[in-house]
């Protein structure tokens, strides 16, 4: 079988290339380009994150292309990455939301633009892979692909895959869901790759967000649950909810203070205490159900309201065209407008959606 794989010029994306050729498999590397200098660079130096200049990540693809002897393209997404996840970015935040651009990214670019644009610059593949962990099974009962965790919990990236397509899946190997993060470094280091021993990325910028929305000063007020002003802000996009630090505030309680509410319309931060920050229930929007049909009746899931949340138990209630009530069994902290809310039955991703 011609598989693409997507590579990063980190450890994963070479080791899943590295076993599909072990297995027999015709492999063609691949890497996406989304920087295009039109950004500023940003001011951090040294952190490895998605966006960012890429002259030393091509350089390093190159290395292990030539290393696992396999060819090499750089493909050019970066006009339909800042259509497609920036603009959502900075719309967010304008919005007084917190966006997960890495959920944009690997639903539309990483899944969706990078292999089409692959096939338009003459690349002929049967499959597309990465080196995310995740595993892609196929229910016959329900005559369904269905997304579930990997093996390593600690590594599991469902939570930001759960928008892939009924046709994406199809069409997606991950090699690395059956591996653990430890035997993928250790199988990097048997064979000597060059990044064997390369850091993890660890954001999609490693920069201020700022350098990103380049939006101007608005100042507004900061006011209690009871809309007393307690102090000023220079734009909510520097805030989110559950944020403590750096708020400027100057005592006057006698509990610390978090951020409970963004209001875009008022141009105002909202802040409480701990407490203030749990809730019960949230409704989700653009909610897309990947590996079942989109239940009519309420169904009991386990939930994650970001990547590293513990999953909770809940109902979930259909509210409309893509739109769902979450009722949790217990109260949850810092839910999130913007993020994402991803639902589980057992290791099965059954969809998500955006917190409203």
């Amino acid at each position: 079988m011609k598989i693409l794989v997507g590579l990063s010029g980190g450890v994963d994306s070479a080791v899943a290339a590295y076993l599909l050729k072990k297995q027999g498999h015709e492999v063609i590397g691949a890497m996406m380009s989304i920087w295009d200098g039109s950004l500023p660079e940003p001011k951090v130096k040294g952190a490895d994150a998605c966006l960012g200049p890429e002259e030393e990540d091509i350089e390093t693809v190159h290395k292990i292309a030539d290393f696992l002897k396999i060819p090499l393209h750089v493909v050019d997404c970066c006009e339909e990455y800042k259509k497609i996840v920036l603009e959502n970015f900075r719309n967010e935040y304008k919005e007084g939301r917190t966006p997960n651009p890495c959920v944009w990214c690997n639903t539309y670019i990483k899944f969706g633009v990078f292999p089409i644009a692959a096939r338009k610059i003459g690349l002929s593949f049967d499959k597309f892979a990465t080196g995310h962990y995740a595993n892609i099974g196929f229910n016959s009962s329900i005559n369904m692909y269905q997304l579930h965790k990997a093996a390593d919990s600690n590594k599991d990236q469902t939570y930001f895959l759960y928008r892939l397509t009924q046709k994406i899946l199809s069409e997606t190997l991950f090699p690395l869901g059956i591996y653990t993060k430890e035997q993928v470094r250790n199988i990097a280091k048997g064979i000597k790759l060059p990044v064997a021993e390369k850091p993890d990325s660890q954001d999609f910028y490693c920069g201020d967000y700022n350098e990103i929305l380049q939006f101007p000063v608005n100042s507004g007020d900061i006011v209690n649950k009871n809309g007393k002003t307690l102090g000023k802000h220079n734009g909510i996009w520097n805030y989110t909810v559950g944020k403590r630090k750096g708020l400027g505030l100057s005592g006057g309680t006698k509990d610390p203070l978090y951020v409970i509410n963004i209001s875009a319309k008022q141009n105002v931060v909202v802040v409480g205490t701990k407490e203030d920050l749990y809730s019960s229930s949230l409704i989700a929007e653009k909610v897309s159900w990947g590996s079942i049909t989109a239940p009519k009746e309420s169904i009991e899931t386990t939930v994650k309201i970001r990547q590293q949340h513990k999953p909770a138990q809940a109902v979930i209630i259909p509210h409309g065209i893509a739109l769902v009530k979450v009722e949790f069994a217990e109260p949850q902290m810092s839910i999130t407008a913007g993020q994402s809310v991803v639902f589980y039955k057992e290791d099965i991703v059954l969809g998500g959606g955006i917190i409203q």
